[in-house]
């Protein structure tokens, strides 16, 4: 039987609380399970929720209510007011999250957005969810980030450190280790049987043979050919400015991009909606939507003016139950 999926808190202020009672209202009559580990006084009477004590309850509450483990926030919650006094809640939430999925309560753990630098102020010490998500499940450098849509896959070599900071630290090694794990993903969370993966340039034409630039030449093709001759289906270096075309990325599953922007760019521009952040390298599954808390536009929740697409969280969601199904096939 499939396991409820476990949704953080994300920052109160933002749009995650009004995201979380927009996917209970989309899923509750699919048979798709989730819980909240978040605070129930964000919500008003508008919104029928049950405080519940363990995972396995939800199953019985969500067709008719939104499940909550509590996570109660420090300071009075503010729309579009985020503060450091609520990030125990936030990071609570998360390590919550994780403690259910390792006890197997729970078949994976979707997160709501945070405020990093929020985070930050508070003295937490990791760059985002992804580093903090590795540590909690011991995994501290084996985290990959895979950005998943329904038209693109990308991974970047290299996720929140500076430009600068992502070519000067771009090595073969690097290449390789990130392949092999998308390989392994894509064949265990993905059930592609026989996974293509398009290794991008760094420089402008993929280098043109080393004349706008010697990273092809020395990091990224002697990472393709080891990767070959372990039999790995692997294309390139391709040109970052043409790979992406509709023509050239139906023909493999998943693009390894050198830096960060060059892998977010073009999927959020193909489909922002429907974009999936997927971290890989953990024993976990953990998803979440593709953007930020959108503090901006965060309403109090039954305010009927709220402006945030829940489509993104609704595809985090189900994509965390889809990869779920898969690993029980492999399993």
């Amino acid at each position: 039987m499939s396991l409820p999926i476990a949704l953080t808190l994300g920052d109160p202020a933002g749009i995650g609380p009004e995201l979380t009672v927009s996917a209970w209202k989309a899923l509750k009559k699919t048979g798709l399970v989730f819980f909240w580990l978040g605070d129930s006084r964000l919500f008003n009477d508008s919104v029928p929720f049950v405080e519940i004590q363990t995972p396995e309850e939800a199953k019985d509450v969500f067709p008719t209510a939104l499940p909550i483990i509590s996570v109660r926030c420090p300071v009075l919650v503010q729309a579009g007011k985020p503060t450091p006094q609520n990030a125990s809640a936030v990071i609570s939430s998360i390590e919550k999250a994780v403690h259910f999925v390792q006890a197997e309560q729970a078949s994976g753990v979707v997160t709501n957005p945070i405020a990093k630098n929020i985070l930050a102020e508070a003295g937490f010490p990791y760059p985002g969810h992804t580093e903090f998500l590795a540590a909690l499940c011991n995994s501290a450098g084996n985290e990959i980030m895979m950005l998943a849509s329904p038209s693109l896959k990308v991974v970047p070599i290299s996720i929140h450190v500076s430009l600068r900071n992502a070519i000067e630290s771009l090595t073969s090694e690097r290449v390789i280790e990130v392949a092999k794990a998308t390989n392994i993903a894509l064949k265990k969370d993905f059930g592609i049987s026989a996974p293509h993966l398009a290794i991008a340039g760094l420089n402008p034409h993929a280098g043109e043979a080393g004349l706008m630039g010697s990273e092809e030449q020395d990091i990224i093709i002697p990472a393709i050919n080891r990767l070959k001759s372990e039999g790995i289906h692997v294309s390139g270096p391709m040109p970052p400015d043409t790979m992406f075309s509709a023509g050239i990325r139906s023909s493999y599953d998943a693009a390894i991009c050198m830096y960060h922007d060059q892998a977010l760019i073009p999927l959020k521009t193909l489909d922002m909606a429907e974009g999936v952040n997927v971290t890989l390298g953990l024993p976990i599954i953990r998803t979440s939507p593709d953007h930020g808390t959108a503090f901006n536009i965060a309403q109090p929740i039954g305010s009927d003016t709220g402006k945030a697409d829940v489509s993104s969280l609704l595809s985090a969601i189900k994509l965390a139950d889809q990869m779920a199904v898969y690993r029980r096939k492999k399993s």
